[in-house]
């Protein structure tokens, strides 16, 4: 590889990691209803699994309900079960032809242990990040050791794959702190 490619397979992982943590924090139940907590749910449908998000329409009809209505009535049961199955932490009740899921009022300890899981995921995307710097320096020594780039274009490269690496921390801080202030607003 040249020293281009190390920089793109940096900023491709870190932006990976970028998005792993706005996934994993989009489907953290903060207590107001969000599409994102259940699209990527799946589905016994058709004798294969489907993306609830690939076979219904999803809606928040409020702020503490989200309505599920598939385009095929019979799978109704099969949306209800794989919702349970999810284990959100919240029942659904069919009521027509939408499966309703009723939000419940968090608690405090709730919101703590939410808050906690929100850190451990802010966590493993910033070691994920510290992961892609490690790699794309030591790609880096390596080339310059085998002549491809020079000491001092070693020094730049490091500084700049480190300016990088603090930028994506710096996101991921953003967004926990912005996933915790939803968490702890009551």
């Amino acid at each position: 590889m040249d020293e281009s490619e190390y920089f793109d397979q940096m900023e491709e992982n870190t932006q990976k990691a970028l998005d792993h943590a706005n996934h994993e924090f989009s489907n953290i139940n903060t207590g107001k209803a969000n599409p994102g907590m259940v699209e990527a749910i799946t589905v016994d449908a058709y004798g294969s699994q489907m993306k609830i998000k690939e076979m219904a329409a999803i809606s928040t009809p409020d702020m503490r309900t989200i309505a599920i209505t598939p385009w095929d009535r019979s799978l109704l049961k099969a949306v209800e079960k794989a919702v349970l199955t999810a284990n959100l932490g919240i029942t659904p009740t069919v009521m027509g032809d939408t499966v309703r899921l009723p939000l419940p009022e968090l608690t405090g300890e709730r919101r703590q242990e939410l808050v906690k899981l929100a850190n451990k995921h802010a966590e493993d995307s910033r070691v994920r990040v510290r992961n892609s710097r490690r790699e794309a320096i030591d790609g880096l020594k390596k080339l310059q050791k085998a002549g491809g780039i020079t000491e001092d274009d070693l020094k730049s490269d490091e500084k700049e794959i480190q300016t990088m690496t603090d930028d994506a921390i710096k996101k991921i801080n953003e967004l926990l702190a912005k996933k915790e202030k939803d968490l702890t607003t009551v």
